[in-house]
């Protein structure tokens, strides 16, 4: 794929939403739906490395953007998710004390919102590819239960799954995929 049009199709994604996974439903339409520049499994793939590494949220922008279109598509994926930083430091020095002020509040309480149901959105059709055998099903319902309920560290609760998964298999509950 293009790099520059690989970075501005992931720009789109980071300048459009305002947390690291919320521009999944717009990277899924993009690349995977519309493109088909990368698979939902490459997607997959792609949380699941920035979620079990240190570093902020959005970087699975840049997996994303290697998986599309290799190194050159990695810096892109660099550059989009690094834009929109380098764009809001003005913007914040602007706001200063407005962003006290209840519209502003309320604003920015409707985006988280809008943001939450986005991810969801995005994550029913990646969720509906994988969830293949009552196992994979019960990690999931189990992996929603944890986190509704406890405070805890998501890359636990991947790891809790990938070792129930690999005990399932292991055991010939579900054969090996």
């Amino acid at each position: 794929m293009n790099p520059l049009l690989l970075y501005l199709l992931l720009l789109k994604a980071t300048l459009t939403t305002f947390s690291g996974l919320a521009s999944l439903p717009v990277l899924r339409e993009d690349l995977v739906v519309n493109r088909h520049a990368v698979t939902d499994e490459q997607l997959n793939v792609a949380i699941v490395v920035t979620r079990t590494t240190p570093g902020p949220v959005g970087l699975y922008v840049v997996s994303v953007g290697y998986f599309a279109g290799g190194i050159p598509g990695a810096i892109a994926g660099w550059a989009a998710m690094v834009t929109p930083a380098l764009l809001i430091i003005p913007l914040v020095h602007y706001m200063g004390r407005r962003a006290e002020s209840a519209r502003a509040r309320g604003v920015l309480q409707a985006v988280v919102l809008s943001s939450a149901g986005l991810l969801w959105s995005a994550a029913l059709p990646i969720a509906q590819g994988t969830i293949t055998t009552p196992v994979s099903f019960a990690i999931l319902i189990a992996s929603l239960a944890v986190m509704a309920t406890r405070k805890i560290e998501s890359l636990w609760v991947i790891l809790a799954s990938a070792a129930a998964q690999l005990a399932a298999t292991s055991f010939g509950l579900v054969s090996g995929l």
